[in-house]
């Protein structure tokens, strides 16, 4: 009988956990941030919560290098950045909703800053492609990232393939990375 007592009040304790985190809202002193819903491409990139190491090969020569990146949740739960490591260069990416709308920002080692729009979203996968609206980026003097790709293999490996315009010319990479947590 106290076992049966026992698992009941466990469940009880943790459903109502549950309960109570699920509608906790986010405050600033005495200011609610928004907690809108969010957009299903939002919801695909916060898959990637946590930090995932591997290695790239790049398009242009065949280097392979060492790439990191690590997605956090920020802002009260509305953007998530990214911190990406491409043979020691430290970038930042940020992802957050308008309108609905998945808006990526990439603040790049090239010196630009290309803003992105989602092209494609399934289950296992998403891509982007530069929003040409909100970056007034031109291939004849500039290099810059021009597209995305994200295909999660398993929860804990995902192959990520970008074209970057250099020079004029694209130049594809893909890299092979792992959940380190």
């Amino acid at each position: 009988m106290k076992t049966k007592i026992s698992i009941y009040s466990m469940f009880l304790s943790l459903f109502l956990s549950l309960s109570v985190f699920a509608d906790e809202t986010v405050k600033i002193g005495d200011v609610e941030m928004a907690a809108d819903k969010k957009s299903a491409a939002f919801e695909q990139v916060r898959k990637k919560l946590g930090k995932w190491e591997g290695t790239m090969v790049q398009g242009l020569n065949g280097a392979v290098i060492d790439v990191s990146y690590e997605f956090a949740l920020t802002s009260g739960g509305n953007t998530i950045t990214e911190t990406l490591i491409e043979d020691g260069v430290q970038m930042l990416t940020t992802y957050s909703d308008d309108d609905g709308e998945l808006v990526v920002r990439h603040y790049c080692g090239l010196g630009t800053e290309p803003v992105f729009k989602v092209d494609k979203l399934s289950s296992q996968s998403m891509s982007i492609k530069l929003d040409k609206s909100k970056a007034d980026l031109h291939a004849e003097h500039e290099s810059f990232v021009t597209n995305m790709k994200w295909v999660m293999n398993s929860d804990d490996s995902v192959t990520f393939e970008n074209i970057v315009m250099l020079d004029g010319e694209p130049t594809k990479n893909v890299a092979q990375i792992n959940r380190v947590y």
